[in-house]
């Protein structure tokens, strides 16, 4: 019994420590500043002014507009319910099973 509860204890304690472990190291890459490289650093876009961003919306929403109106999808109309369900009729099948099976 001594042997199977020093087992325990010395799984338990390296499954807190590597936890532990685990968790200072988040910390650390999360603390720690990185400096980024030029190379690395992604391309930053020109600002741009609000006038240029509301003309590219105006386009956007154009486009969107005349590709809806070519679009030849149509709703799916609902297939008709059955008048049973597929659970009621399994709960009646069970409850028939059990009454003729007495």
């Amino acid at each position: 019994m001594i042997d199977a509860l020093w087992i325990t204890l010395l799984g338990m304690g390296l499954t807190f420590a590597a936890i532990v472990l685990l968790w200072g190291l988040m910390w650390a890459l999360t603390a720690l500043p990185f400096k980024q490289d030029e190379a690395d650093a992604p391309a930053t876009a020109p600002a741009m002014d609000d006038d240029l961003l509301a003309q590219a919306a105006a386009v956007a929403v154009a486009v969107a507009l005349g590709e809806q109106s070519q679009s030849t999808a149509r709703p799916l109309s609902e297939p008709p319910t059955a008048l049973v369900s597929a659970w009621q009729l399994g709960m009646r099948t069970r409850q028939m099973y059990e009454k003729g099976g007495r």
